[in-house]
């Protein structure tokens, strides 16, 4: 009997980038997530199908068995906890950095070295408050799911952490980065009992997948 296989995936350039790893497994999406309202697509592998969640519900969805594969930003295996999950692979897709953003006239270095007490907008809160710790520096975070670019344009925050690829989002909006706190990179994630139960059919896309992965 024929395994069925579930991978989770999230819309936009995680499944972008996705796409030729997969192919390099033999298996070919048959839908367009940005034109189809499904939320569960074929493949040309009909013991594969791909489910399409939230880029941060990804870990949740392999942990608890939703799904047996997936590929999640290590932003979000980092604010998960990673707890069920074995992560085989780096696919070194969909690379961008979590960095610390402010208005380009608040005066973050003076901010920080006089131990002011900083007011940060993210939805990476245990990022953001390992790195601040790490500076011994005293932050007031504030949970925020959409938009941080307004946050200190508002005065709700004096800074904020959150995704940049080319900042131009940033620039757009009178904020300049002022530290990088890590690369953050696309991660395989293998849900822990299926590795066991499914062990076959789940090499083959673990192997098809090392493979693939873009060099340099």
């Amino acid at each position: 009997m024929t395994q069925q296989i579930t991978l989770a995936l999230s819309k936009g350039r995680i499944f972008e980038e996705t796409l030729p790893l997969l192919e390099a497994a033999a298996i070919q999406v048959l839908e367009d997530p940005e034109k189809s309202r499904k939320l569960i697509l074929a493949t040309s592998r009909p013991e594969v199908r791909v489910v399409l969640v939230r880029a941060t519900d990804v870990p949740t969805y392999v942990q608890y068995g939703g799904a047996d594969i997936g590929v999640a930003g290590k932003d979000s295996l980092i604010e998960h906890g990673g707890q069920g999950l074995f992560r085989p692979l780096d696919l070194q897709i969909a690379k961008c950095r979590v960095s610390v953003a402010v208005r380009a006239d608040f005066d973050y270095a003076a901010a920080v070295r006089q131990g002011a007490r900083l007011r940060v907008a993210t939805k990476y809160t245990s990022i953001a408050r390992d790195f601040f710790a790490g500076k011994g520096v005293h932050v007031d975070l504030i949970k925020l799911y959409g938009s941080m670019e307004l946050a200190p344009l508002t005065g709700l925050a004096d800074a904020i952490v959150d995704l940049v690829s080319t900042g131009n989002t940033l620039k757009a909006n009178h904020l300049v980065e002022v530290e990088q706190i890590m690369d953050i990179s696309s991660h395989l994630v293998v849900n822990q009992a299926a590795l066991k139960l499914k062990q076959a059919p789940l090499k083959r896309i673990i192997d098809a997948f090392a493979g693939a992965i873009p060099r340099g």
